[in-house]
């Protein structure tokens, strides 16, 4: 299992998947909008996940569901700020989810120790040259356009193969802009302009993205296609907090298959999974 350079000692210590904890500091994102958009029960709830066992809290304060409009970078800030500071100074892991090249820079100067950015550096300019002046690891998802936009733009030749390409070309373009190689994680970015079959294929074929050479970060929990391989027979989607289990059962079939970490919103059995896996993958 590949490792990224430049995290902290305990988390590129690890011998198994990192399990990262979701905390959505927003009004309005798809699994769990509003419960955790004040700076107090956001903080409350990242360290309940940190004692569940999340090795990593990933704090994002902007939504990327499906046709969500963009806030603007002070809001963005606003939200997130306050928290990553809390729990940096509690000693809790955190990643910074943003887009942005100010919001990561403030957050990093906070004690963020990773930046994951779903657009991949393409969402904002400033992006790349800002990462070529740092040592955070960074996650590069796979993105072809803003949320607004995303579902129009789920259109592929062969799903694998053209994601995999895609994400070989931004992986040159960061290292072109100075960005060390060694440093980025990958995130076939299961959901961002995909449907139900595109996901699953990627999902199948996690082999062939690990050629690119770098850890792979997948993140499918309590997401739309596991909703729809559940619906019920009139074909109504089964709502989002009855996907807990379909989730949890693609982030451990992740981590046996060598997955570098999982992004989830429960992370107490995945934890355990992870352990589980390390074990049968042949780690003792």
């Amino acid at each position: 299992m590949i490792s990224p350079t430049g995290l902290p000692t305990a988390l590129a210590s690890l011998d198994r998947t990192l399990v990262m904890g979701i905390l959505n500091v927003t009004p309005d994102s798809f699994s769990d909008g509003g419960r955790w958009a004040h700076a107090d029960a956001a903080v409350d709830h990242a360290i309940r996940l940190h004692a569940d066992g999340a090795d990593l809290v990933d704090v994002g304060g902007e939504s990327t569901r499906p046709g969500a409009v963009r806030i603007s970078a002070d809001e963005e800030l606003s939200r997130v700020g306050p928290v990553v500071i809390e729990l940096s100074r509690r000693g809790i892991p955190v990643s910074i989810d943003t887009m942005r090249a100010d919001v990561a820079a403030e957050c990093v100067a906070a004690g963020a120790c990773l930046v994951n950015d779903v657009s991949g550096g393409m969402a904002d300019p400033e992006m790349l040259p800002w990462l070529a002046t740092t040592t955070v690891p960074y996650v590069a998802m796979h993105w072809r356009g803003p949320s607004a936009v995303m579902d129009d733009l789920a259109v592929y030749d062969d799903v694998v193969a053209d994601v995999t390409d895609e994400l070989g070309a931004r992986l040159a373009t960061l290292a072109a802009a100075g960005v060390d190689p060694g440093r980025v994680i990958v995130d076939p970015g299961l959901g961002f302009a995909k449907r139900a079959e595109h996901n699953w294929a990627l999902l199948r074929s996690m082999d062939v993205l690990a050629q690119l050479g770098r850890p792979l970060l997948i993140g499918a929990s309590r997401k739309r296609f596991l909703g729809e391989l559940l619906a019920e027979p009139d074909g109504t989607v089964r709502p989002m907090d009855r996907r807990e289990a379909a989730g949890d059962a693609v982030a451990t079939l992740a981590a046996f298959a060598g997955a570098w970490g999982v992004r989830v919103h429960e992370v107490a059995a995945i934890k355990d999974a992870a352990m589980v896996a390390r074990v049968w993958r042949g780690r003792s």
